[in-house]
């Protein structure tokens, strides 16, 4: 559907300012692009590259979590703010390493290392915010209540809430967990398999949400 325009030019590779360029248009849905999701402050401050080197992975990767998750998202609540998304095995080590809040490599693979395989497959994971969501914390609405409405209408893997802004990190996965964590204190799960309240209608949980929309093309979405 949505054509690269980089793989004959660039035969998979990156080494020059015009190939991360092209890179960086090639489209993963029908309003998300490679470039959205490249910034790292650990790369802007330590002087690295956070580019992948398995472009077609990586693509991959973004490309179900851009049209599974992310574009219903916006789709349904407005315009997401990407917080922070990919990370290149050497810019999440770093982070690691010196605990910058990254997770180590290997716990970070088909996450958000998207150019790596994790033993279940291919994934990739956001962080983002929502605007919507962040108007409305002081009206009552709380992060529980997008976390169910997630769970209930998108084919997510993952989802971790942090204290600020009500970011949270969503992810997409061809074998997705469907876990709801919380850093916001109490810490913990909110739900995951075995849980008695993970199956099932949770609507009573977010009454005045909106319904679920999607652009045409964008991908599937729970109904």
């Amino acid at each position: 559907m949505f054509d690269d325009g980089w793989s004959t030019a660039m035969k998979g590779t990156i080494d020059s300012v015009r190939a991360a360029e092209a890179f960086g248009r090639t489209r993963l849905s029908y309003s998300f692009f490679m470039r959205d999701f490249l910034h790292s402050e650990i790369a802007a401050i330590e002087g690295m590259t956070n580019l992948p080197d398995d472009l077609e992975l990586a693509i991959a990767a973004g490309r179900g979590l851009c049209q599974n998750v992310l574009e219903p998202l916006q789709d349904t609540f407005g315009r997401l703010h990407i917080r922070s998304s990919y990370r290149s095995p050497e810019v999440n080590a770093f982070g690691c390493k010196h605990r910058l809040s990254c997770a180590a490599n290997e716990k970070n693979f088909a996450r958000h290392i998207w150019d790596r395989r994790d033993r279940r497959g291919i994934g990739a994971v956001a962080c983002v915010v929502v605007p919507w969501l962040l108007e409305r914390l002081e009206q009552g609405i709380t992060w529980e209540a997008m976390a169910w409405w997630i769970h209930d209408h998108l084919p997510y893997s993952e989802l971790q809430f942090f204290p600020k802004l009500a970011a949270f990190n969503i992810g997409w996965h061809q074998a997705p967990k469907r876990t709801i964590y919380s850093f916001i204190p109490p810490r913990g799960f909110l739900t995951k398999p075995g849980f008695p309240n993970h199956a099932g209608d949770h609507s009573h949980l977010y009454r005045g949400f909106p319904n679920c929309r999607a652009t045409a093309g964008s991908g599937p979405v729970r109904r």
